[in-house]
C-alpha cells in the first residue's frame, strides 16, 4: 500500500506557488504503514518508488509555465511516525520547515529509519528527556534530515 500512495503523488496536481507558499502545503503527502507492512518492505523497493514518482514530478515541472526552483523532499517524522514528501519552489536550502533542519544526500537512511520504526509515534519510556528547568538553557533541538532533490533538468 505504500509503495502505491508514493507513486500516486505523480497523479496529483502540482502546485507551485513562489509568491504564496501557505497554497503550497497542496504538495505535501504523509504515510504511515503498520509495523507487520514495514516489515515487509525493502529500503531499496521504496527508494525506487520515490524514483519513479520524480521522474513523473520531473515531466509536469518541465511542461508547466513554472520558472524558477522547484524541489521534492523526503523527511521522516518520528513524533508522528510518518514519512512525508513534499514539492515547493524554493531551493533546497530555503525548505518551509518551521523547525531545524540539514538536507541530506541519504534518502536511504530516512527510509530505513521509518521502516524500522516499530513503534510509530511513540516514545519508548527511557527515551524520555528530562524538562528544562524555566530560565535555565534548553534542550539541544536535533535537526530532521531532509533528503533534497531537485525537479529542473
Amino acid at each position: 500500500m505504500l509503495l502505491k500512495e508514493i507513486r500516486a503523488i505523480a497523479g496529483e496536481t502540482l502546485v507551485l506557488a513562489p509568491d504564496d507558499q501557505d497554497t503550497e502545503t497542496a504538495n505535501t503527502s504523509w504515510f504511515g504503514a503498520p509495523p507487520h507492512e514495514r516489515m515487509g518492505l525493502s529500503a531499496d523497493e521504496v527508494i525506487g518508488a520515490f524514483e519513479e514518482t520524480i521522474e513523473l514530478l520531473r515531466e509536469q515541472v518541465a511542461a508547466s509555465t513554472h520558472v524558477g526552483p522547484a524541489t521534492f523532499y523526503v523527511w521522516h517524522d518520528l513524533q508522528a511516525g510518518q514519512l512525508r514528501c513534499s514539492t515547493g519552489s524554493c531551493r533546497r536550502d530555503e525548505l518551509p520547515f518551521t523547525e531545524k533542519y540539514r538536507t541530506t544526500d541519504d534518502l536511504r537512511g530516512i527510509v530505513v529509519e521509518f521502516l524500522e520504526d516499530r513503534a510509530p509515534g511513540a516514545i519508548v519510556w527511557g527515551e524520555f528527556d528530562p524538562v528544562p528547568v524555566p530560565h535555565g538553557p534548553g534542550p539541544d533541538v536535533e535537526e530532521i534530515p531532509v533528503w533534497v532533490c531537485d525537479l529542473r533538468p
